[in-house]
């Protein structure tokens, strides 16, 4: 039942972030355009260096619900400002991109270091497909939604309907909380359960028979709890789970700039020749981004559905985070020899959906072998700052590519065979560590 509650719960969130994320598409290209929107990656990181400390020291101090109550409303208060703020005018292409790139990683994380809180390996590794199934529902749902609320209500209401759908998952996070807190916490005191600790407390250990109880020993005599990115580098696991995302990002973002670039002219070019169906030139590409979403969220959800657990029951975990980069060194060594725009968008649409479904699913397993305090702070730190830097690490490229070298598709499409060939590498590394770190669990 919780892990229904689960899946229900991060529909909820993709849902909501599927939503928001035609219209992040839509002001920005429609405003500062396609290259811009990659640089503004290197803004991501430098605001997650403040914020990801910052999510730690919460996480050291508050019991679990209560930081995921106050996350989820702080997103929530700004979509709220960011609709006013549309409503008037205001040109907030660049800020709700940056706060959009903040949101969808750190809601996201957050949500998988709960589940990975409530999970044995075991329990994970068999029900982690059945929860990720509802990312991939919630994703296809989002882009549905928006690509039939965008002509009936305009680009800036949909905050509001996203702001509602993250409340609802909220009101969900509590109920799994206090269903697991009286299944797996029954008999401790009331100071020692999760609803009195703080989340990242780091002293608490799974105890007998498969069920996940916590017992608290005393902090006399022990360390100073190491800073959140100092948990990451200290670890060579976690650092390679962190070098892994940082490249996968590198190249997908790689590979977002060129279709973005892609789109934002195919949308300048229906303008000019009348042939946009009436639309402006942002709910062109909000409804191109809204499709193009929906094929690859129903792709990932086939995948999800059908591959994924057989894909972790049969194979395992290190073959499992094989598949993305070996997709990605397919693709874009076709498209190396093959720059069609066509292609372009099929394999984005290739490796997006393999990201949002074995990826996805395979990434949050990783952390189950983790202590909690890595789960809520490294986990956070890796799927925040390590993976906007490899937007950084793309914006640079990018930078360097069109301005100094003349890139086209080609060239671009050749860097991220390279690229993905390393990400091939790192992969190999972290099913091996793993395989290590999880022999003899439950």
């Amino acid at each position: 039942m919780t892990a229904l509650l689960l899946a229900l719960n991060v529909l909820l969130l993709l849902c909501s972030y599927y939503i928001i994320k035609p219209v992040r598409e839509a002001l920005i290209l429609s405003g500062e355009g396609a290259e811009v929107k990659s640089y503004a990656a290197a803004g991501q990181a430098l605001l997650l260096l403040v914020l990801v400390p910052a999510y730690g020291a919460l996480a050291d101090r508050l019991p679990r619900r209560r930081l995921l109550n106050v996350v989820t409303g702080f997103f929530i208060v700004c979509l709220v400002a960011f609709w006013a703020l549309a409503r008037a005018r205001v040109p907030v292409g660049v800020p709700f991109f940056l706060w959009v790139g903040i949101f969808n990683l750190m809601i996201v994380a957050q949500f998988w270091s709960f589940a990975n809180d409530l999970y044995t390996k075991d329990q994970g590794e068999r029900l982690f497909p059945i929860v990720a199934f509802g990312a991939s529902l919630g994703a296809v749902g989002g882009s549905l939604l928006t690509n039939r609320l965008i002509p009936l209500v305009g680009v800036p209401q949909l905050l509001l309907v996203a702001a509602g759908l993250l409340a609802l998952a909220a009101m969900l996070s509590n109920r799994v909380d206090a269903r697991e807190r009286h299944h797996a916490e029954a008999g401790i005191p009331d100071r020692f359960t999760t609803a009195a600790v703080p989340a990242a407390t780091g002293e608490y250990e799974v105890v007998t028979r498969g069920e996940k109880q916590t017992v608290t020993l005393s902090r006399s005599g022990l360390p100073p709890r190491p800073g959140t990115f100092r948990l990451v580098i200290g670890d060579r696991y976690l650092l390679l789970i962190a070098l892994l995302m940082l490249v996968l990002n590198w190249v997908n973002t790689t590979g977002e700039y060129l279709l973005g670039r892609t789109v934002a002219n195919a949308a300048a070019g229906a303008i000019a020749a009348g042939t946009a169906g009436g639309l402006s030139e942002a709910e062109y590409i909000g409804a191109f981004y809204s499709q193009f979403f929906f094929v690859v969220n129903a792709l990932g959800l086939f995948l999800q559905l059908f591959v994924v657990s057989r894909l972790l029951k049969y194979f395992g975990v290190p073959v499992a985070v094989m598949v993305l980069p070996l997709i990605a060194v397919t693709g874009y060594a076709v498209l190396a020899f093959y720059p069609l725009l066509s292609v372009v968008r099929w394999v984005k649409t290739a490796e997006n959906a393999t990201d949002y479904s074995v990826q996805n699913t395979v990434r949050n397993v990783l952390f189950l072998p983790t202590s909690r305090e890595q789960k809520y702070k490294a986990k956070q730190a890796i799927d925040s700052f390590f993976v906007r830097t490899g937007d950084v690490l793309s914006a640079l490229l990018i930078f360097v590519g069109t301005r100094q070298l003349g890139f086209g598709v080609t060239q671009f499409a050749e860097v991220n065979l390279v690229l993905a060939l390393c990400w091939l590498v790192l992969a190999v590394l972290v099913g091996r560590a793993y395989r290590q770190k999880t022999a003899g669990l439950v």
